[in-house]
């Protein structure tokens, strides 16, 4: 790492190599850091697996995302922690260990994208390259307390990154406000494709809030009450409902993660700590009728959210269902937990659809995110749409 001192232990111990960045343009003055899945020239790509640290040579090329951002000013500080092979969602890396979340120092982080979330939200970087395949940027920026982006699908490019579930994975930021994640966004982006109107048609998905307990709904009802009316819609199509489109999440994700990541796990013969070993094992054994008739039901999944949402529709939605939870939580909580956050964070990974997170409140004493989903091609547009939300919460007459 290129910084002095790391109390959030979000940096990987790596001898720092300084990386170039162009002295001038839109992300002058802002420091970088980036998960350790992505490569960065004169580091190797450890991607929270001993493993693949050792395997990996010191690499010559930055990959295309992070390259654009240095290009456009942004400082490189150093490369993050994440969960191994970026396939968790808590933050922890039996390995390596587990960042401090700034926010909540007894509650988990949130992953796998932990390191670049605290290195935010401590103020050791300004903004943090992450990635998003079931959550890993939107768990933990709500976990943290800090502002976060999942974009359109396929928008940015993953080229020298380790990948999970290409038809997932996405490439996403973090930022400590809605003005600074606007900025990095847009120099990914340039802008958008399907920009919203200034008054777009707010959507209430009643099937997700249905899923919140008394608290995190009137966190919900607390940052979204400058909506006036917002539309009720139900967002998860019958039948089945959020059970059935999560059941199509994991196997879509874990048919691809069979293809992407599984062969090299068992080639390398490395060994798997708690919960991936689960994963992998069920990615491996599933079939190929099973796959193919996910992605069918994931077809008709997208199809059917951008029916509710149209071309000016944003859904008022929750991140999670919880805050984090303590460090120290019962082995149940551990099992639990993804399954329950990963009804509602599936929503936008089915269909493609970009999604920003917002800090709202606490509960339990921790923090506790809302976000907004639109149309894909609408990232740019959203982020604004959050700013106004969140400095000035109320309906234009």
């Amino acid at each position: 790492m290129l910084i002095d001192k790391d109390p959030y232990r979000c940096f990987m111990p790596y001898e720092p190599v300084p990386v170039a960045s162009a002295p001038e343009g839109p992300l002058a003055g802002l420091t970088l850091a980036v998960k350790d899945i992505y490569d960065v020239a004169g580091y190797r790509t450890g991607s929270g697996c001993p493993t693949a640290l050792a395997m990996s040579e010191v690499k010559t090329r930055t990959a295309p995302a992070v390259q654009t951002l240095l290009d456009a000013g942004a400082r490189f500080v150093g490369k993050t922690h994440t969960d191994e092979l970026a396939w968790s969602m808590y933050g922890m890396n039996a390995h390596f260990g587990t960042p401090v979340n700034p926010a909540a120092p007894d509650r988990i982080p949130g992953g796998s994208s932990s390191g670049s979330a605290c290195a935010v939200a401590g103020g050791l970087a300004d903004i943090a390259v992450g990635s998003d395949t079931g959550g890993s940027v939107r768990a933990p920026a709500s976990f943290c307390g800090i502002w976060g982006i999942r974009p359109t699908h396929g928008l940015i490019p993953l080229d020298l990154v380790q990948p999970l579930a290409p038809s997932y994975d996405t490439c996403g930021l973090f930022a400590r406000d809605g003005e600074t994640l606007l900025r990095a966004m847009s120099v990914l982006l340039g802008g958008d494709s399907a920009p919203l109107p200034e008054r777009p048609d707010w959507l209430w998905p009643a099937d997700m809030m249905t899923q919140l307990g008394p608290e995190q709904r009137a966190v919900c009802a607390e940052a979204f009450k400058g909506i006036a009316t917002p539309r009720e819609v139900l967002i998860y199509p019958d039948p089945g409902g959020a059970a059935a489109a999560y059941d199509t999440f994991l196997t879509t994700m874990g048919g691809d993660a069979q293809q992407a990541i599984v062969p090299f796990i068992r080639s390398c013969g490395m060994p798997l700590v708690r919960g991936i070993d689960g994963r992998a094992a069920a990615a491996e054994a599933l079939t190929a009728t099973g796959i193919a008739e996910a992605v069918t039901a994931r077809a008709a999944f997208r199809a059917h959210a951008d029916a509710v949402l149209g071309r000016a529709g944003v859904m008022l939605a929750p991140v999670v269902h919880d805050a984090p939870f303590r460090l120290d939580a019962p082995v149940e909580v551990f099992d639990g937990f993804r399954h329950v956050s990963q009804r509602m964070l599936c929503v936008a990974g089915l269909a493609g659809l970009p999604q920003v997170t917002l800090p709202a409140g606490r509960v339990d004493g921790a923090p506790y995110g809302v976000s907004l989903i639109g149309p894909r091609g609408s990232d740019l547009s959203l982020i604004r749409l959050a700013m106004t939300l969140a400095a000035t919460p109320v309906e234009p007459a």
